[in-house]
């Protein structure tokens, strides 16, 4: 659906102007299927070269609904619809403002017809409403007043969506969908409706094979990007060969990761190739040396031992060691992160203590080593990690069980009884991968307020 909209104000910039009049006609792609039209009192003057303009007089906003009495009515009628309007910025400005000094975030999607003109109508002298009009043969008896702009805008957006093969959504920035370069096949109303929400998304070809599957937190903005303005060669072939979309709602961004992974290793859909293999390339290992002091290193993962921690580069598993090394007291030549003859630079400043040269003793230092060790490691072994559902009333749940990874599922919020067994017979039981520990362990390590609770 899209909102194409038009208002008249006090004057031009929303900080100190205010709307003297609305015009709302919901568009679903065809045709007008509703409006709204109404005059505001904007409680304060009108400026005479305003009413010269729109011919909108002080005695006309008198007795006609402030913004607050309509605010309600604007909400429901553009809900789950575009912001389109002939210089949006301004429009979708001065509505913002004022939902803001009422104290509601009102957000939408917007597109703006001048942009859409320059790039589907080029080679006009000016992309005004009006002369964009004059030179489309759109008809607007009511120059200026909301109603009337509104319905030329409704009628040069009707013209883009044909320049536009029928289509025109907002992808980021400056970009927008056209239905250029897709299957046949592709029902245009699923890309429509697609959810803004966290899950799983799964793309088929026209003999129902399935070539991709892909995660997101915002699941339409993300196929979106996949079908919009694609630049390789690749991404140019699963653009058009894609005939069908369908997903999963998870709510857990944890969820969404653990299902991709173990469906991508599952499936082995053609244009997943890059995804088979783990980005992860770099892990931090520990061992104790002949002293007995635990020491840590980075190495490159080779898939046969599962690090304490992963990382996509040197450089990013260097820099959490090096804040690990500090949060935990410990010595940086021992972690691999100093290679001097003697004592480790930390030592001189009086931050080490001593490791290094075995002036702290292995049992005291260890002991703090162990802590780090436990900051990446199941630190238990019965938990669930208890996260966002898919609906208000529920709560995603991912069981550890004996220490390893059994599977994940949802949980109604009441449940306040969670026993081992109760949550077997609710979630999917996974395999226990590599991949999936290292999710996991990532995931914990960069949500900390995540919510953990133990289990018999």
């Amino acid at each position: 659906m899209y909102a194409i909209i038009d208002i008249e104000t006090t004057g031009g910039n929303y900080k100190n102007g205010k709307i003297t009049e609305i015009a709302i006609y919901i568009h679903d792609g065809i045709k007008v299927v509703d409006e709204f039209i109404s005059l505001i009192n904007p409680e304060q003057f009108i400026p005479p070269y305003i009413t010269q303009l729109t011919g909108i007089t002080n005695e006309m906003v008198a007795d006609a609904p402030k913004f607050y009495e309509v605010a309600k009515k604007i909400v429901e009628i553009t809900d789950k619809a575009i912001f389109v309007a002939h210089n949006a910025t301004f429009d979708y400005g001065f509505i913002k403002a004022e939902f803001e000094a009422l104290g509601y975030d009102y957000k939408k999607e917007t597109l703006c017809t001048v942009k859409l003109s320059r790039k589907y109508l080029p080679g006009l002298n000016s992309y005004s409403l009006g002369n964009i009009c004059a030179n489309y043969d759109i008809n607007n008896n009511a120059r200026h007043r909301a109603a009337g702009d509104a319905l030329a805008t409704v009628s040069l957006f009707e013209i883009l969506l044909t320049k536009n093969n029928g289509l025109i959504l907002p992808v980021d920035g400056n970009r927008y969908l056209s239905a250029e370069g897709l299957h046949p096949s592709l029902n245009i109303d699923i890309i429509k409706n697609l959810p803004e929400t966290v899950g799983v998304y799964y793309f088929y070809n026209e003999n129902e094979d399935l070539i991709y599957i892909g995660k997101s937190k915002n699941i339409r903005k993300r196929v979106m990007s996949h079908i919009s303005s694609v630049k390789t060669q690749k991404a140019q072939r699963m653009k058009g060969a894609i005939a069908s979309i369908k997903y999963d709602i998870t709510g857990s961004e944890l969820v969404a990761l653990l299902k991709e992974s173990s469906e991508i290793k599952k499936e082995k859909p053609i244009y997943n190739k890059a995804q088979r293999k783990s980005k992860l390339n770099y892990g931090i290992y520990s061992f104790k040396d002949r002293k007995g002091y635990v020491r840590f290193n980075i190495l490159k993962n080779d898939g046969k031992t599962t690090p304490l921690s992963t990382f996509e580069s040197v450089k990013e598993a260097k820099d959490y060691l090096f804040s690990q090394v500090e949060a935990f007291q410990l010595c940086q030549k021992l972690c691999g992160l100093s290679d001097s003859a003697g004592s480790c630079f930390q030592y001189q400043l009086k931050i080490c203590k001593g490791a290094c040269i075995g002036e702290e003793g292995y049992e005291h230092y260890n002991k703090r080593a162990q802590e780090f060790i436990n900051s990446m490691s199941f630190f238990k072994s019965n938990f669930i990690i208890k996260d966002t559902g898919r609906s208000m009333d529920e709560n995603s749940v991912v069981v550890i069980q004996d220490g390893k990874y059994i599977g994940y599922g949802w949980i109604t919020n009441n449940n306040s009884n969670i026993t081992l067994q109760a949550l077997l017979d609710e979630i999917s039981v996974k395999e226990d991968t590599m991949d999936a520990r290292i999710i996991i362990k990532r995931y914990l390590r960069e949500n900390k307020e995540i919510k953990i609770i133990d289990i018999m």
